[in-house]
């Protein structure tokens, strides 16, 4: 059956589910490879999943797929046939249709209005009342009802996700990618959603490509799963052949014979002094996420002195939140958070009476101000205390002279002192923030996956000076999506899934594939 209507490069489109292939798929930006060879099968008619850490290439290959972006090696084949997608306009036309990770609603239009505003094609004159009714019909084929004259404004962050898939679904697309679409949802929503989408699937009107961090959904709803690793296709199964322990052992990878000698390592260093009292301690934190849902639920920690604690989990498990909760970046819906015994709210003040640092993840954004020099930035946190001011008067050649001695110390390649922050380097950025954030003593270090695309040499000394944080006798919160880094460096290794802590182990005596299996939900 086709539809001559909308033909792409003079031939007509078909309808019914699509079969996608990627073949040799690569990305780069700049000398960053995002993708690398990845060749994919998805077969017409069925769920496929797309498992991977954050990182990994998920995102890149289903917006090279969308139309968003235009693989630099490589192609894409639709039903077997080569075929160029240079935008997202090329792509509905072919019956390519997504969800995505953020809401894309209108706020001030009806659900009506948005599902109509989805085609694309609104007419200068509307017919609403054949138009309701045409929505009607529509929403009864679906298990999802909605108010049509209700706003997204008026609606729970489950019902604004089931208007996302009703967008996608009205346009009757070929293959449709949803990108974590249950990450906002209670369990039962994400298998009413997931169900329908199955089911969708199976009666072959649609194929669909799904992102998901979730090893449950997976099992319960895929045909088939491709695991994505540092941008290459690792791993391709049908889901009958496959448990969530292989699937997190090809997401996270073999540590071979080094895991022994690692482990060997970590017991000769020192650890946390015995029935020590926490220096940072976490109970019964609850915090919201971006889409008004609980992001961090009823979560308890505490750290000694003395001590790496590593917090594992894989991406949107709610560790982002977490460490916005604890640096002050995000309200805390619920519980305390002490540092020393006393009440600790992230003000400045207390980071300085308490002895707080913090390594957020991409410091540019979270850590500096681009347009600031590197002396400037460097001064954020003492600026206004001696010797950076003296009389209430700011000693800018202290900061410049500072700045020239840490920039030596710590390695970081700029033009100078004086020169943008924002001109450096992934890698340099963060040494700078480092020399700012590990000056003077310290209680507590909050670390968030601190060499996220670093360099080997960058790697091996910002770890050398968590080491030297913790040797010292500070506190060490480290949150890492790496489960590399979390064995090598951690003393004790949490798992954090749907917003809690789900499994707890000595770093010495860690198991990479029993991490793996907690950190999808598979016990």
């Amino acid at each position: 059956m086709t539809d001559t209507t909308a033909p792409i490069g003079g031939l007509p489109l078909a309808t019914g589910a699509l079969a996608l292939d990627t073949y040799d798929m690569g990305m780069q930006f700049g000398s960053f490879k995002a993708l690398e060879g990845v060749s994919m099968k998805v077969a017409p008619g069925t769920v496929h999943a797309l498992l991977g850490e954050n990182g990994a290439g998920k995102s890149t290959l289903v917006k090279c797929v969308a139309g968003f972006q235009r693989p630099t090696a490589g192609s894409i084949l639709i039903d077997g046939r080569e075929q160029a997608i240079p935008n997202p306009v090329v792509a509905r036309a072919l019956g390519i249709g997504m969800v995505y990770q953020h809401f894309t609603l209108a706020p001030g239009m009806t659900v009506a209005e948005n599902l109509l505003l989805a085609g694309g094609k609104t007419p200068a004159f509307i017919d609403w009342k054949q138009q309701r009714a045409d929505l009607q019909r529509f929403l009864a084929s679906t298990p999802f009802q909605l108010d049509l004259d209700a706003r997204p404004q008026e609606l729970a962050a489950g019902e604004k996700q089931k208007l996302e898939l009703l967008k996608q679904l009205y346009l009757k697309p070929r293959l449709l990618i949803l990108d974590e679409p249950t990450s906002v949802l209670t369990p039962q929503e994400a298998d009413e959603v997931l169900g329908h989408v199955r089911q969708f699937a199976r009666s072959g009107l649609c194929t669909v490509l799904i992102i998901t961090h979730k090893f449950r959904e997976v099992m319960a709803y895929a045909d088939d799963v491709t695991v994505l690793r540092r941008g290459k296709a690792v791993h391709h199964c049908a889901v009958p052949d496959t448990s969530p322990a292989l699937l997190a052992q090809a997401m996270v990878g073999e540590s071979g014979a080094a895991a022994p000698e690692r482990h060997a390592t970590r017991a000769a260093l020192p650890s946390a002094v015995p029935n020590a009292p926490a220096s940072l301690a976490v109970s019964g934190l609850q915090v919201m996420g971006d889409r008004g849902t609980l992001a961090v639920q009823d979560l308890s920690l505490a750290v000694t002195a003395g001590e790496i604690l590593g917090i594992a989990g894989v991406s949107g498990n709610g560790q982002r939140e977490l460490v916005e909760a604890l640096v002050g970046q995000r309200p805390r819906a619920a519980g305390a958070v002490t540092v020393q015994g006393q009440p600790y709210a992230a003000r400045r003040e207390e980071n300085h009476r308490l002895k707080v640092r913090s390594l957020p993840e991409e410091p540019l954004r979270n850590a500096c101000v681009g347009e600031l020099s590197v002396a400037e930035n460097m001064a954020l946190r003492d600026f206004d205390r001696p010797p950076l001011c003296s009389g209430g008067r700011l000693r800018f050649g202290h900061w410049r002279s500072r700045a020239r001695e840490w920039i030596a110390s710590y390695g970081i390649k700029t033009q100078g002192e004086g020169a943008p922050i924002r001109s450096l380097s992934g890698g340099n950025v963060q040494r700078a923030v480092l020399a700012r954030e590990l000056n003077g003593e310290i209680n507590v270090l909050i670390a968030a996956n601190p060499v996220f695309g670093l360099d080997f040499a960058a790697v091996k000394e910002i770890h050398a000076r968590l080491r030297g944080v913790r040797d010292q006798g500070g506190a060490v919160l480290l949150i890492s999506e790496d489960l590399d880094e979390l064995l090598e460096l951690a003393d004790r290794i949490v798992v954090m899934s749907e917003g809690r802590i789900v499994f707890e182990t000595a770093g010495a005596t860690a198991n990479r594939q029993t991490l793996g299996a907690h950190m999808g939900g598979g016990h």
